[in-house]
């Protein structure tokens, strides 16, 4: 595809395309790599050239004392296939997508933006307990759940629930698991919006920051033995960059040469810390290159280029078994989640900007507008629609019970354990020693 072969991966400190293999840089920038079956090999040892023989590096001696500048390099660019009026820039960039698949895209994005309205107001309104909204960001979810392979495997960190939506996770199972009830794949042991689906390959969201990213890098490493043609993708906000566990899975990741692709999705603030407190550097994917690592940094309001980045990507994970680092800049309109309020750190100026000015459902719809795909009648109509959808499942997961109490003891061994069966038996009679505070006729029996 003529959109995906122009997009710009950025490597040791040189923009490198397809088209253009040859491109030159800073001589102490070069990589050189050598590979044997594959596998990277220290160069031969030549005692007579006078030259570093340092294992440790690729590089030649200098004479004259200078450190490397943070800026050495400048700013990495954005890639974008639209503007914000939904304008295509570059013609050989379109991913050429059918009106069914654009209408797909833009109903999905605009479902989830209709799921969290509802479930942001439920949690104020105390029926469910935490809830986290994905404001801003449905461009990063849908254009890179779009391309890839429904085999490839989803380490989520915890906003991307566009991701599963696109996959064909149903209304029905986010409500329950939101609402802890008896269809809850998770049992009700979870908190809200940690979602999973073994089915639909996305792992189990987990609480704790960037666990995710060291567990991706070991996913993809064992599908590259099975050489099945699969990827593991990851993602993750510019805050949980910060995290050892970020470091681990990247350098595992490039020097095990697996196919994966660490998602970053930078909204400019992790929680309330904004991203000129959170790093010096030229944001996530200038560390690409310091690992070894392919990089591209993208317009994450832009669904075309995130699609088109990581379809890029997706496919060169698999045929080269090598780690990508895509860095999608959006921003979080949100609060961070229920128990933040983003107004004590940010002006609403800057929220109202992204919300009315660069956002991704409005551009996608821009798009749709100038090619006479979508109308006002098909928006009333389908904005109705959609919030029928939500509320039908919102209602039916309220009428739920909850699970069955004695879940709270099974699937940790196989057989239940005596120590697990005498605290159960405790729990029981602790309740109905205080039946009066335990309503169990709301859960299942």
């Amino acid at each position: 595809m003529a959109a995906v072969r122009g997009v710009r991966l950025f490597r040791i400190g040189c923009y490198a395309t397809r088209q253009n293999p040859t491109s030159k840089t800073p001589r102490y920038l070069q990589l050189r790599e050598f590979r044997v079956n594959g596998v990277h090999r220290q160069q031969p040892f030549d005692s007579s050239a006078e030259k570093p023989q340092f294992p440790g590096a690729s590089a030649e001696f200098v004479d004259q004392l200078e450190f490397i500048k943070p800026n050495v390099i400048s700013g990495i660019p954005v890639y974008r296939v639209m503007d914000r009026q939904g304008q295509i820039i570059n013609p050989s960039e379109d991913p050429q997508l059918t009106k069914e698949q654009v209408l797909n895209f833009y109903q999905k994005m605009t479902l989830l933006n209709t799921m969290d309205r509802i479930l942001y107001e439920s949690q104020r309104q105390g029926r469910i307990s935490f809830y986290m909204t994905n404001y801003g960001e449905e461009g990063t979810h849908i254009g890179s759940a779009a391309a890839l392979d429904p085999n490839d495997l989803v380490f989520g960190q915890y906003r991307e629930a566009g991701v599963l939506m696109y996959r064909g996770f149903p209304l029905d199972l986010f409500m329950a698991q939101c609402y802890a009830n008896v269809d809850d794949l998770g049992k009700g042991r979870q908190m809200p919006v940690h979602y999973g689906s073994k089915d639909l390959n996305f792992v189990t969201i987990s609480s704790p920051l960037a666990t995710q990213i060291p567990q991706a890098a070991g996913a993809a490493y064992a599908l590259k033995r099975e050489n099945n043609n699969r990827a593991v993708i990851c993602f993750f906000g510019e805050g949980a960059a910060s995290e050892g566990d970020a470091h681990a899975g990247f350098n595992f990741s490039a020097t095990l040469e697996c196919p994966l692709i660490f998602f970053c999705r930078n909204n400019g603030y992790a929680i309330s810390t904004p991203t000129n407190e959170q790093y010096r550097g030229d944001g996530i994917a200038a560390r690409g290159p310091g690992y070894g690592m392919m990089s591209i940094r993208v317009d994450g309001n832009d669904v075309f280029a995130v699609y088109n980045a990581t379809k890029e990507a997706r496919r060169r994970a698999v045929a080269e078994n090598q780690p990508f680092l895509i860095e999608a800049m959006t921003y979080r309109i949100g609060h961070h989640s229920t128990s933040d309020d983003s107004s004590a750190y940010r002006s609403v100026d800057e929220v109202n900007y992204w919300d009315k000015q660069d956002h991704p459902i409005s551009r996608l719809r821009h798009y749709m507008n100038a090619r006479n795909w979508w109308g006002e009648e098909e928006e009333r109509t389908w904005r109705k629609q959609s919030r029928k959808l939500v509320m039908e499942a919102f209602e039916k997961a309220e009428r739920r019970l909850k699970p069955k109490v004695d879940l709270l003891f099974s699937d940790v061994y196989q057989e239940m354990t005596p120590n697990l069966e005498k605290q159960k038996d405790a729990m029981w009679r602790h309740i109905q020693q205080y039946k009066e505070h335990y309503p169990i006729d709301l859960y299942d029996k």
